[in-house]
């Protein structure tokens, strides 16, 4: 997908994208490279929505209920900025799950945040 089809697509379809992104890379996990790409696309949806007026990020907060652990997770991650407490909160249901392996992929992001390893944008 091009960054000219991601510009043309409504928040709504965005968002929709990025489940369809996430439930593929719950797939792929331990397939590297695809793995990788997919995850560079996620960071083009991200940033698609964040340049949208207002930062439209916060339309993936609706994905906190998503029945797939993987979809939740990646919301989390891509809600940091925009949503620190519900984020953080969510990142800390899904360590405390043991729903492997996002449980420790949560667990490692919080400490990560807490070290400040990694600071949201």
């Amino acid at each position: 997908m091009s960054s000219r089809n991601l510009q043309e697509m409504s928040v709504n379809e965005l968002v929709r994208y990025f489940i369809t992104i996430a439930l593929t890379q719950n797939e792929a996990r331990f397939r590297i490279s695809e793995f990788n790409r997919l995850f560079d696309e996620m960071e083009k949806v991200e940033q698609e929505l964040k340049r949208r007026q207002g930062d439209r990020r916060h339309a993936l907060l609706a994905l906190y209920t998503h029945p797939n652990v993987e979809v939740r997770l990646a919301a989390a991650k891509a809600t940091l900025a925009v949503a620190p407490e519900a984020a953080r909160r969510m990142l800390q249901s899904i360590a405390e799950s043991h729903e492997y392996p996002q449980a420790g992929d949560a667990g490692m992001s919080l400490d990560a945040l807490d070290s400040g390893i990694f600071k949201p944008r």
